[in-house]
């Protein structure tokens, strides 16, 4: 089985929910890599129909473009699209665009109309996606592979891929002297291994996307310290699958991956909530949702923790002030993550259980409030 992803960037992210349109829908479905995709078809044509349908108001070209941008994916056929799914789909459409994104993670389904896209869901895969790439590295072999849950690894062609140490850099033995000051011994071969992992690197920014995935060493020493030297993708783990990774199969290195990747996930968050400890202890933080709306109107907001699955009715003027109540599609804690993260906020897209408080959203802050 293959899960077949593709995880928003940052750049991405920052357009649609900088979008604003005459009239703009957001789907969130649950989608199966498993199904022939005519069930994930029909629920699509049916979450099109209901947020169509909150967009009473639109204007008629407005409404008449956005609906025949949204048939294209209904439509679509080619390259099997409603085949190659993941466990979730995104879907956002103004009268001028499409944009989809396949998901790892279960998203709760959703069919928002209005003239912003409904993009706090999206955050969930950016803070924990659930897909992620291992790459076992040893002298004499490296292999790429792409695991997700509940699936099989998956080997990942990577091209220009050196084979071992001594091929990549143009040597029968490791051991060979090199040409520079005569080194040799174990400092010659330290010198191969950093030379080798200079062109792993580059040959996996070929491949890997350019940040929010993350990669599994799976190396002994001394070549996990080397190639983590010379590594330039942002998101490697800090924890490697220990051992030498010849020898053993795909299965067992991605059991291995994913455990480090849950502890991992695990880490980051209890140290994010020892920081929200920490800072509240200096006045710098707040889980007020009218105050976290003017703090992130005034880029105060250092880091948001939202409840991924909270809405509370209501809008946020220019100024940050809230007004509860009302009909609004988006709800307060959608507006003050989109107001936060476009001020340079590290957004935390986590459950309920999760929020610092026990709310719906906490954040921490720049610099301690006044006044």
């Amino acid at each position: 089985m293959t899960l077949y992803t593709d995880i928003p960037t940052r750049s991405e992210i920052d357009a649609l929910w900088q979008a604003e349109a005459p009239a703009a829908v957001s789907i969130y479905l649950e989608t199966s890599p498993t199904s022939p995709g005519e069930a994930e078809r029909i629920a699509y044509k049916n979450g099109v129909r209901d947020a169509l349908a909150q967009l009473g108001d639109a204007d008629k070209e407005a409404f008449a473009a956005l609906a025949e941008q949204l048939a294209v994916l209904e439509d679509e056929n080619s390259g099997d699209f409603w085949r190659h799914q993941a466990r979730s789909l995104a879907v956002f459409a103004t009268p001028a665009s499409l944009r989809s994104f396949r998901l790892p993670n279960r998203l709760t389904p959703a069919a928002v109309g209005g003239t912003r896209f409904f993009v706090k869901p999206l955050m969930r895969a950016v803070t924990f996606p659930q897909t992620a790439f291992v790459l076992a590295l040893a002298q004499r072999s490296v292999r790429l592979l792409e695991t997700v849950p509940d699936a099989p690894p998956r080997e990942v062609r990577v091209p220009d891929m050196p084979a071992d140490v001594a091929s990549a850099v143009g040597k029968s033995s490791i051991k060979d002297r090199a040409p520079i000051r005569r080194v040799q011994g174990a400092e010659g071969q330290k010198l191969r291994m950093a030379q080798f992992s200079r062109l792993v690197d580059s040959a996996l920014r070929e491949v890997l996307p350019g940040h929010g995935v993350p990669l599994v060493l799976a190396a002994t020493e001394p070549l996990d310290s080397i190639f983590r030297a010379h590594c330039r993708y942002p998101d490697l783990v800090p924890h490697s699958v220990p051992g030498n990774p010849e020898g053993r199969g795909d299965g067992e290195l991605v059991t291995e991956a994913r455990a480090i990747l849950d502890g991992w996930y695990g880490d980051r968050l209890d140290e994010e909530k020892r920081t929200f400890a920490e800072r509240f202890e200096h006045g710098r933080t707040s889980t007020d949702v009218a105050d976290l709306a003017r703090f992130a109107t005034n880029g105060a907001v250092d880091t948001l923790f939202v409840d991924i699955d909270a809405n509370i009715p209501g809008e946020v003027d220019d100024l940050g002030e809230v007004t509860f109540g009302g009909s609004a599609a988006l709800g307060l804690v959608d507006e003050i993550a989109r107001r936060a993260w476009l001020s340079g906020a590290r957004l935390l897209a986590v459950r309920h259980e999760d929020v610092p408080g026990g709310g719906d959203v906490a954040g921490t802050l720049r610099y301690a409030p006044t006044g």
